[in-house]
């Protein structure tokens, strides 16, 4: 597919693109741009590796401008990605997709988007833009959610769940804060315009959308935060009710002290044990281990220790 940029985005041909002197749109399978590579003569002097791209990055090349994408997608952040690549000089963009990712991003431009002066810079800003879109959403959901689990942990609600879901997030934000410091990357390197691809009154786009994407980094960062913080709530909480259990045996173990010395005196095999052969003797030490134990619980309660 060919576009052209006017007020907005126009299908053309290649034959127009490549005739008029407007800056123009394609998209490309990589076996076409395989084809067309002689054809439309960008100076790509450094590896495009635009079937298989591992990152987020654009290069400077002698007389053109290269870039891959590797997006994670907002549906399965973890296991799922979008990729393509682009290649761009002064008079258009060449995006190379396999699996119509772009196409999609340009109907929405191509049925949302006006411009009163179309350019290039314009244009990538948009485009930019659309696959950061919704991120900010996004990222409220997620600090709505940890919020609502801080509350659980402090009321001691939290499962072992919480902790799974704590960990599925933080990788998840992970890849997030990866994907942001790529772009922030790819956007200055845009906006060093070092081949002069670029009207300069018309890089603050570059600038503005990588302060964007900035302040989105800055809010991910602040929730990898928030996590550890509701890590630290949860292992000192765990702690408070270790050292509570603790107390608890301590004070057990103490209140029936007296009532094991009792049992150890009385364990003795000695003849001349007065009690041994009392009737009373039986029922008095039953009553003196009760007063010791009762006495030993009411002085702890006492000193509130329990």
């Amino acid at each position: 597919m060919y576009y052209q940029l006017s007020e907005t985005l126009k299908t053309a041909t290649f034959d127009t693109c490549m005739t008029e002197n407007k800056p123009f749109v394609a998209v490309l399978k990589p076996e076409e741009w395989l084809s067309l590579q002689n054809v439309i003569e960008m100076g790509i002097d450094i590896d495009f590796n635009f079937q298989s791209p591992r990152s987020t990055k654009a290069e400077t090349n002698l007389d053109s401008l290269t870039a891959t994408f590797l997006i994670p997608n907002r549906k399965d952040l973890l296991e799922s990605t979008v990729s393509f690549s682009f290649a761009l000089n002064k008079k258009g963009i060449f995006f190379i997709d396999s699996k119509q990712h772009v196409e999609k991003l340009l109907n929405k431009i191509q049925k949302s988007k006006k411009w009163k002066q179309a350019s290039l810079e314009r244009f990538l800003y948009d485009f930019l833009e659309l696959i950061i879109d919704g991120d900010l959403e996004l990222l409220e959901g997620y600090d709505k959610e940890l919020d609502a689990m801080e509350e659980l942990f402090l009321e001691g609600k939290s499962d072992r769940n919480s902790e799974q879901y704590l960990n599925q997030l933080r990788r998840k934000l992970t890849k997030l804060n990866l994907h942001y410091s790529q772009l922030i990357d790819l956007a200055q390197e845009l906006s060093e315009n070092e081949n002069n691809f670029f009207k300069e009154e018309n890089l603050r786009f570059f600038r503005l959308f990588s302060a964007r994407v900035s302040r989105l980094q800055t809010i991910v960062i602040s929730l990898r935060e928030t996590i550890l913080r509701i890590r630290e709530l949860s292992n000192s909480q765990l702690e408070m009710r270790q050292n509570k259990i603790m107390a608890t045996l301590t004070i057990v173990t103490t209140c029936c002290m007296p009532l094991t010395i009792l049992v150890g005196w009385y364990g003795m095999n000695f003849k001349y044990m007065p009690e041994l052969n009392s009737p009373w003797g039986y029922p008095s030490l039953i009553i003196i281990a009760i007063t010791l134990l009762t006495s030993s619980i009411l002085y702890v309660k006492f000193k509130k220790w329990l």
